[in-house]
């Protein structure tokens, strides 16, 4: 939710563990009514429903008697969002048509529980108690004092919806010697009833391939989000660590009278076309500076890239390297050429193509520069991907140690031959050069 928010917006961290706080509700309430005072608007950000055990009510009334406006956008509980990533629904027509949800932690400012446990434990078919860990022992015996039976099935959720979930399985007689057994931490759920039985039928989000791996995506920030979003379905924690920068260069000498007088425009990474059309927008031009040359693509990335304009790729190589471009060429011999890369880029392919009797136009439409992102505890992460030699050049340069832990995951040959000139051990490399083929090799990797 945070990535929605603009640049220039003010990020204050104001977050809650048990004994730990970032900041008292006092001072919370005070700092969200000083900044709206101050003509700013605000969004306090909770997590599940601000006004389910979310203090949200203390809040809004806080903004009230300052005359502050306020909007109220409901949210998903955790009380209903924790069990559904766990498998487990809080109703379900054969076994629980009522639940309720309950604080497993009250104020202790207060004399006395106001928990009446003997209408809880059959007030409602399932029982979700939020907050609740320290105190499961007490629960689970004050449900069974009460009438509940010892061999009600009972599960505990730990960091419900995020890669780092845990659930434990049980009954009221034995959850809490099975949640200490496990180690589980706050923060926490603890569902009980019948429903948690249809957990073995129903998991679906923390069975998934590559759930709870902690990857590691060295690509550009503005590139890094296909391959982010397809770890992160296959369960997988991404981690952007963007290490190259993709910068603008000036336009090349007399480009619009280059590009018009090419037979053939060759793209050889996604960025080619939206920074070679930045030149040209510079230059006062537009896509209509291509002319009447052919198009063709290094791979279906960059052929993506070019079809999202509304352009017709040409032609794409069997296999995504330059050396297959120059090889699958059609007819080059006294075709001019114009190639839009990299300022710094491999000989290869224009050289190739000078050999099979092109005449090449080599323009310089970005570059890469490092990008000082800070690297994270290599020791808690599974894989490190890398999709470029400038990736793995830079790691390199931040990071020339050891690897010991994550594996190494290289988009294609290229990239694996700058990883072991570089030091590093290869462990995954896929058939197909593409981002897709990249994840699913993980996914088998990890399958062994």
């Amino acid at each position: 939710m945070l990535e929605l928010a603009r640049d220039s917006a003010e990020r204050i961290y104001a977050g809650k563990a048990a004994s730990c706080h970032t900041l008292t509700q006092n001072e919370i309430n005070a700092l969200i009514a000083k900044h709206a005072l101050a003509g700013k608007i605000v969004c306090r950000l909770k997590g599940g429903d601000p006004f389910v055990f979310g203090r949200g009510g203390e809040e809004a009334t806080y903004l009230r008697e300052r005359g502050i406006p306020f909007v109220i956008v409901p949210g998903i509980s955790s009380a209903i969002g924790g069990p559904a990533y766990a498998g487990i629904p809080v109703t379900d027509r054969s076994c629980a048509s009522s639940f309720a949800v309950i604080t497993g932690h009250e104020d202790p400012n207060k004399p006395e529980s106001a928990l009446d446990w003997e209408n809880i434990a059959h007030g409602a078919d399932t029982l979700v108690f939020l907050m609740g860990l320290a105190n499961i022992s007490e629960i689970a015996s004050k449900l069974i004092e009460h009438g509940r039976s010892p061999e009600t099935p009972a599960a505990a959720i730990q960091s419900a919806t995020t890669p780092s979930q845990r659930v434990v399985v049980g009954t009221l007689a034995d959850i809490a010697r099975k949640v200490r057994e496990a180690g589980l931490e706050s923060p926490a759920l603890t569902i009980v009833g019948e429903v948690v039985s249809l957990r073995s039928k129903l998991a679906w989000f923390d069975n998934r391939p590559l759930f709870g791996k902690r990857i590691v995506v060295t690509r550009a920030r503005e590139q890094a989000s296909e391959l982010s979003r397809l770890l992160h379905e296959a369960g997988a924690e991404p981690i952007e660590v963007p290490l190259i920068r993709i910068e603008q260069v000036p336009p090349a000498e007399n480009l619009i009278l280059r590009l018009q007088s090419a037979d053939w425009i060759v793209f050889t990474s996604a960025n080619g076309l939206p920074c070679l059309l930045n030149q040209l927008n510079v230059l006062g031009s537009d896509i209509r500076a291509l002319g009447k040359a052919k198009l063709a693509a290094i791979g279906p990335a960059t052929a993506a890239s070019l079809q999202e304009r509304n352009l017709r790729v040409d032609f794409i190589p069997s296999k995504f390297v330059a050396e297959s471009v120059a090889e699958e060429f059609p007819d080059p011999t006294g075709k001019r050429i114009l190639i839009a890369r990299a300022q710094t880029a491999r000989e290869a392919l224009p050289s190739l193509l000078r050999k099979r009797g092109a005449e090449v136009d080599e323009v310089a439409v970005y570059r890469t520069v490092m990008e000082n992102s800070e690297l994270p505890d290599l020791s808690k992460v599974d894989a490190i991907t890398f999709t470029s030699s400038s990736t793995v050049q830079n790691f390199r340069e931040r990071y020339p140690h050891k690897i010991v832990g994550p594996v190494i995951a290289c988009i294609g040959p290229i990239t694996a031959q700058t990883a072991r000139e570089a030091g590093l051990q290869v462990h995954i490399q896929p058939k197909q050069y593409t981002i897709p083929a990249l994840v699913e090799a993980l996914k088998e990797y990890f399958a062994h």
